[in-house]
């Protein structure tokens, strides 16, 4: 199955930021701490230009640590770019934000006073959430499903800075369909655009390739199939998720695909930097 979501009120937002992104003055870009490439807009990096941008590793506390540094080495080496990491062990605060872009935005072109960022991110990578966090009271709408925002909000953060929200987007083509699998692991597909048993077979895959002990940890597995269709039999089997007799395979890639999304399988990275 190809995987493709981009719904129409996506393809309006990716014109308006392409219009507002001239007048303001830096992007917060929010991007999965696991999976940073996959979850890189790459219409936003054409549309900013030299604009400068802070990429936050949202849900660093469901990726692997020393992964997560590697990335922000990289991104921090990266032309008008700096990045940090986010998560529930490592809350940003307000000031340090701001700090990164007061540093950004000096660098780039030395302008004082009242400034605008806009934050940007894919579905479901926990915009919202940041947003609330970052202004300090709810300001947003959150939830477990993709594409919750659906409008532009502007919110004031001190004397100087101003924060614009915008929908989670994704692109018209997810060209790179093992970017696309990934994200769809990760919640930013909507379930009714995605085939559960394709989307769980692929993650089993790589659990089992490079997350094994997790795997035995989680579930109990004595000896491990080489295969992913025989683990999501046998985990379907174990948990009773039958339906006349059979493996209910699409109980169990819910159950799967929910867990790795809750962090109940440990962290897990699925991408590492480019090495140059």
């Amino acid at each position: 199955m190809t995987i493709s979501w981009y719904p129409g009120h996506m393809f309006k937002a990716n014109k308006e930021m392409a219009k507002i992104i001239k007048e303001i003055d830096i992007i917060i870009e929010i991007l999965d701490a696991r999976m940073p490439a996959a979850s890189a807009n790459p219409l936003l990096k054409k549309m900013r230009g030299d604009k400068p941008c802070l990429h936050i590793l949202n849900k660093a506390d469901l990726a692997q640590p020393e992964i997560t540094r590697q990335w922000l080495m990289y991104l921090n080496t990266q032309p008008h770019s700096r990045a940090i990491a986010n998560g529930t062990e490592m809350r940003l605060e307000t000031e340090a934000i701001i700090n990164q872009c007061e540093i950004l935005t000096s660098a780039s072109d030395g302008k004082r006073g009242k400034k605008q960022a806009m934050i940007v991110g894919i579905p479901n990578v926990g915009k919202s959430t940041l947003m609330n966090q970052i202004a300090g009271r709810k300001i947003a709408r959150t939830g477990n499903e993709p594409a919750i925002t659906k409008g532009q909000q502007r919110t004031r953060l001190n004397d100087n800075w101003y924060l614009l929200d915008t929908p989670g987007v994704l692109w018209p083509k997810l060209e790179n369909q093992d970017a696309a699998y990934r994200l769809a692991c990760a919640g930013a597909i909507r379930n009714t655009a995605m085939e559960f048993d394709e989307v769980a077979t692929f993650a089993a895959e790589f659990m089992l390739r490079d997350f094994p002990e997790r795997l035995i940890e989680r579930y109990g597995i004595k000896e491990l199939p080489k295969q992913p269709e025989e683990l999501l039999e046998q985990l379907a089997i174990s948990k009773a998720y039958t339906r006349g007799g059979r493996p209910d395979y699409h109980r169990i890639s819910e159950l799967l695909l929910n867990e790795f999304r809750s962090g109940k399988l440990g962290r897990m990275s699925l991408e590492s930097p480019p090495l140059n």
